[in-house]
């Protein structure tokens, strides 16, 4: 018994937390007098926010809304939500699934997107979202739960290994598998903790409560970015869809489902839809490795370089013993650890969008290599001065001096992206 209680709260642990601090998301349903609404967090630091609208010919059964801000090449954007004519609505969460053994008797997944389209454009009950979901392999889902809520005000918990259905008025939903998280562990995470109070003091049907209950739920990190990118309010029986843009919760925009559904196939940037928002304008213009591909490359080629310079000076150091040589190993050290770091800034996003120290709950290595813009602050002025010093005493190789002077270049601009990312932990 102890040991099934351990691995329970460790699975919790694991679905709380391995999400990624980067990408989370919130969302409830509410059904009151007849009426059910459902609410939708996107928190995200992506920068190109969408609503669309396809509407039903041929096979596709029913018209749809969708929500999403990830771009799927083809595919066209990736869902994050939506809502269909017949009233069928979904949120798609981030959260984590420990892998099991895969049936090998289901149909996979070929595309996720597609995939996701398809329910709302052919089911109108969770019931039948059930019947259709269970017919496919849902292992390339493993870091995502979904949620189907239709009219009625029943909803459907879509994970990875398991379909559960539930009746309550009201649910809440943020980043982890209900199967596997105790309720302990859920209320751990601040966004879910709040909706679930707001809804145990109050019950309302207007938009107003509806609106105050999501901003309740939204995120605004200390930085930049990863804040609520789009708060979605879809009312299921009348079809109306509310939009509220980047945690700003005093302007929305509404549009009715039949009534665009009419218009056609059409996609709109959500940004357009509102007026100018300085925090978004702000991350719009936040350069980073991932959005900047001269950043990339430039980092890239400082990694290998430093990496190349460091091997060199530990060969020198041990070949030719001459002035200054102890610097050599200095260089050398900082050299690989700065190669290192600068690696992990092109791999791991979210260090660019939390404060300083960053701390990575799964990497104790990525999480000290936090203090390395410290440390490097402190010895970049002793190196800029032993150069000189190196150069005055010509007695090192000019090979060596040049490559000296090509580390502390790097150095200096490296301090100047660190200063810019404000990676420094003061």
């Amino acid at each position: 018994m102890l040991k099934l209680q351990f691995f329970q709260y460790f699975l919790s642990f694991l679905v709380l937390f391995n999400v990624g601090l980067g990408h989370t998301c919130s969302m409830y349903k509410v059904t009151k007098y007849g009426k059910t609404v459902v609410g939708c967090n996107e928190d995200a630091w992506r920068t190109s926010p969408k609503i669309w609208f396809e509407k039903a010919r041929g096979n596709v059964k029913y018209g749809a809304a969708f929500t999403g801000s990830r771009f799927d090449g083809a595919n066209g954007y990736a869902p994050q939500s939506g809502m269909n004519e017949a009233g069928l609505s979904f949120s798609r969460l981030a959260s984590f699934t420990p892998t099991r053994k895969i049936d090998g008797s289901k149909t996979p997944i070929l595309n996720q997107t597609n995939f996701l389209k398809q329910i709302l454009h052919s089911c109108r009950s969770v019931e039948e979202v059930q019947r259709y979901v269970c017919q496919f392999d849902r292992s390339t889902f493993l870091e995502d739960v979904l949620i189907y809520i239709d009219k009625s005000g029943k909803y459907l918990i879509v994970e990875p290994f398991s379909t559960q259905i539930g009746f309550e008025n009201t649910y809440v939903l943020s980043n982890f598998c209900p199967s596997i998280t105790t309720q302990k562990s859920a209320l751990k995470l601040d966004r879910y903790r709040k909706g679930i109070e707001l809804l145990k003091t109050k019950l309302d049907t207007t938009l107003v409560f509806y609106r105050a209950l999501s901003d309740s739920m939204h995120v605004c990190r200390p930085k930049i970015g990863d804040g609520t990118l789009l708060t979605s309010i879809w009312e299921l029986k009348e079809g109306n869809i509310h939009l509220y843009f980047y945690h700003d919760y005093n302007y929305g925009v509404t549009f009715h489902l039949k009534d665009e559904l009419i218009k056609g196939d059409h996609l709109l940037s959500i940004e357009t839809l509102f007026p100018k928002n300085t925090e978004f304008e702000k991350l719009g213009t936040y350069k980073t490795p991932k959005n900047t591909l001269w950043i990339m490359w430039t980092l890239m080629a400082f990694s290998s370089v430093l990496s190349c310079s460091a091997v060199y000076f530990l060969i020198s150091f041990t070949r030719k013993k001459n002035q200054y040589n102890y610097v050599k190993v200095l260089l050398s050290i900082l050299g690989f650890l700065l190669s290192f770091y600068v690696t992990i800034l092109c791999i791991h996003q979210s260090i660019f969008y939390f404060q300083a120290p960053y701390e990575d709950r799964f990497s104790a290595i990525v999480s000290l290599l936090a203090f390395v813009p410290n440390i490097f602050g402190l010895l970049i002025l002793p190196f800029i001065y032993w150069n000189y010093l190196v150069f005055k005493a010509k007695s090192w190789s000019f090979i060596t001096r040049i490559l000296f002077l090509l580390n502390n270049v790097i150095y200096v601009f490296l301090l100047g992206f660190f200063f810019y990312w404000r990676l420094f932990w003061i």
